[in-house]
């Protein structure tokens, strides 16, 4: 007991301690928010005709098109992400250069097959991640087997079995002059030929000097080659491969393509003539490595700068800027992107695009028949991007709520779902549901919406009474209530010098009398004066009215705080002003840790009966506790005096017997404003008719610290001394 009510009175009297502190000044804080950009402008238009087909046009046109532009005037240009640096998508989330915007599994759309509809600007490129990825490693090419078509050069070694009349197993280079020296048959020049060629030459110079004998001819080691890749790539340089790399193991080597490189005219040059063009779309959109041809020694790689560039975005499967590699259509995009999703609106599509350089407008259509109409299917220009629109959703949706095994929104069918349905989808009613249901409808008028409710009947709905089972609408809400005043449970607990503490279900409308008869009454050692009765619903309405007071004491140290620095008249005034505002700040987080105890008083007689018919007799509530402690046989002496400690009670004794027994009073003690807390919680003032009160057991003396207040804190020392008192009663109370 001692212990926790010595921690309690340290807590308050450190709080007054602070308080004799200067008054403190706050650091103000600014607030700083950010603002988005711009997501649109105002239009412009140049002129008015009537197009094709009736539809109108106004601005320029693209010949021959139906396309409508909505042309935005000079200072309104949108500039278009096209390098792939860093940007933000449609939500605002930062995003990696080549990151496509909501790339995470949150924002993936599994039934479309593709990540939710964004429309945006910020796309990466294609393909570029293929070479880029840090995960893909690079390791030459060794242990694989060597096809016919392979020409053997300087550096290869092959390998030579024979066996029969004549045995010999031999590993033989290829020399800087491109020969063989064939054990016992001789040289034989191998420059340029094939594998298959190779293995004809040796079986031949071998048949000359040997009958009846098998031969297996095999690659081993092979030579290494130096290949250049130059041009627009990430890591321009020498390359040394093996003899089998193609172009896409010196592109992946060289880290790809930079962003200013093409994927779709990669040269590969050989006695500075080109041999080759590949082009990566073949292999990333359609598997097909038919160009991806065998390097040799002293090739060079070479990637120009990037062709046009074209981005798609919205509701299609792989959004992304794309290069193109001739003539190309909308629908050429849409294929080069996977194709539209299942949820794309086919009733509009628009296309951006920068006009002679001067600005950027945009023009729409739909994609009905897309590819059999070529005033649709326009010719796209570099820097052109398509937006795909999703579809509309139209929901036809009504909300369930109250006592039902699952609640919650239920799709509908117009002129043909009942209630009786939708709780039957539900999983039906739970046990503690009333028969009286509501649903309540909201309408669309021109003068507002229009609300109305409907009672019905529970049973005679899921039995199919049509007066009862209303045919539903959209966004109707169905509540199904509980029986009156249902909880499952009531739980209160007692504690303490009771027969059998522990926890007890309550019915409603039983009292603290009963609640002490199902404890089965008090032992001989229980300390009735002291008994603790907490109610939640209190401890919340005092931790609201000590919050308030804590914000009221903080504004004003704070306007004093700002005073004080305003009136700083050298630096070092104004370091002393700094120091008592950190001081001051925690102070005030020190009060922030005080909490309300939700203690009510009462007053129990040694017999339950009496309390009967008092207002201590209280209904109880969910949570209440009540505490029975043992007698205590000690008085607390608290804050201002010497030695703060507990007395051992003596009976008919006065306050200031008990303050000598403390050393008597510091200082600093304020001796007019010294109250007693008694065992039950009340407080009393110390004199009364000028004669020191009496104490009793469990009584607590507090005797406060002088509070030096000055200026615009008058009413800080009643304040802090409110929240003294609390802090000192929850000390009380964990005695």
């Amino acid at each position: 007991m001692n212990s926790c009510f010595r921690r309690g009175i340290i807590f308050a009297a450190a709080l007054v301690l602070l308080l004799s502190l200067s008054i403190p000044s706050f650091a103000v804080g600014e607030s700083v928010s950010g603002t988005g950009d711009a997501s649109s402008a105002p239009s412009g238009s140049t002129g008015s005709d009537a197009g094709p087909g009736g539809i109108k046009i106004t601005g320029p046109t693209i010949d021959g098109s139906i396309f409508t532009p909505d042309t935005q005037g000079p200072g309104q240009i949108e500039i278009l992400d096209m390098t792939g640096s860093q940007g933000q998508d449609a939500t605002g989330q930062v995003q990696a250069p080549g990151q496509q915007p909501g790339t995470d599994d949150s924002n993936k759309d599994y039934i479309s097959g593709a990540l939710q509809s964004i429309i945006t600007d910020k796309l990466p490129r294609f393909g570029y991640k293929f070479f880029s990825n840090p995960s893909i490693g690079f390791a030459p090419i060794r242990n694989v087997p060597v096809g016919p078509d392979y020409v053997v050069g300087p550096g290869d070694t092959v390998r030579i079995d024979i066996w029969g009349l004549e045995e010999g197993h031999y590993t033989v280079p290829v020399d800087r002059n491109g020969n063989l020296s064939l054990p016992r048959a001789g040289v034989v020049g191998v420059t340029g030929l094939t594998f298959d060629q190779v293995k004809m030459a040796i079986e031949s110079a071998y048949s000359r000097y040997y009958s009846n004998f098998q031969i297996n001819i095999t690659m081993g080691q092979l030579r290494t080659i130096t290949v250049y890749v130059v041009g627009q790539t990430n890591r321009p340089g020498a390359y040394t491969l093996s003899s089998m790399s193609t172009v896409i193991n010196a592109l992946i080597a060289s880290g790809g393509p930079s962003f200013a490189g093409s994927l779709r005219d990669i040269q590969v040059k050989r006695n500075d003539r080109i041999v080759s063009r590949f082009d990566a779309y073949e292999l990333l959109l359609q598997g097909s490595k038919k160009k991806d041809i065998r390097l040799m020694d002293g090739d060079v790689l070479f990637i120009p700068t990037v062709g046009p560039l074209v981005g798609i975005t919205g509701d299609i499967k792989n959004p992304a800027y794309y290069e193109l590699n001739g003539a190309a259509r909308i629908s050429d995009l849409v294929e080069m992107a996977g194709g539209f999703t299942n949820r794309y609106f086919k009733g509009r599509v628009q296309v951006e695009r920068t006009m002679g350089n001067e600005y950027r407008t945009s023009f729409e259509n739909d994609l009905a028949g897309l590819k059999q109409n070529s005033a649709k299917n326009i010719p796209l220009e570099n820097g052109d991007l398509v937006k795909i629109y999703s579809v509309s959703v139209q929901e036809s949706k009504i909300y369930l709520s109250g006592a039902v095994a699952r609640p919650g929104q239920y799709s509908i069918q117009l002129g043909r779902t009942r209630i009786g349905d939708v709780l039957r989808r539900a999983g039906g009613l739970l046990y503690m549901s009333s028969n009286n249901g509501e649903l309540t409808r909201v309408k669309v008028t021109q003068a507002g919406p229009q609300t109305s409710r409907f009672r019905f009947d529970i049973t005679k709905a899921m039995a199919g009474d049509p007066q009862n089972n209303m045919i539903l609408d959209v966004h109707d809400y169905i509540t199904v209530r509980t029986v009156p005043d249902w909880t499952l449970y009531r739980t209160v607990r007692v504690q303490g010098e009771v027969m059998y503490p522990g926890v007890y279900t309550i019915q409603k409308g039983e009292k603290l009398t009963d609640l002490i008869e199902l404890a089965g009454g008090y032992t001989d050692e229980s300390f009735l004066p002291g008994a603790t009765f907490t109610r939640t619903s209190v401890q919340r309405k005092q931790q609201q009215r000590i919050d308030e007071m804590i914000d009221r004491l903080e504004k004003q140290l704070y306007g004093a705080s700002v005073e004080g620095t305003a009136t700083a008249l050298n630096e070092s005034d104004a370091r002393m002003t700094q120091m008592e505002t950190q001081q001051r700040q925690r102070f005030l987080d020190r009060l922030r840790e005080t909490k309300g105890t939700g203690r009510i008083v009462v007053k129990l007689p040694e017999n339950p009966r009496l309390l009967k018919g008092t207002p201590y007799d209280l209904e109880l509530d969910q949570g209440d506790t009540l505490v029975i402690p043992k007698r205590p046989q000690t008085v607390q002496v608290v804050g201002s005096v010497y030695n703060p400690i507990a007395f051992v009670y003596r009976p008919d004794q006065p306050f200031t017997y008990y303050v000598k027994q403390a050393g008597g009073y510091s200082y600093n003690a304020d001796t007019k404003r010294i109250y007693i807390i008694k065992a039950d919680g009340t407080a009393t003032r110390s004199f009364v008719n000028k004669k020191p009160v009496t104490i009793e057991d469990g009584d607590s003396v507090i005797v406060p610290e002088k509070i030096d207040v000055k200026g615009k804190l008058r009413d800080t020392r009643d304040i802090v001394d409110i929240v003294y008192k609390v802090a000192v009663g929850a000390a009380v109370l964990l005695d």
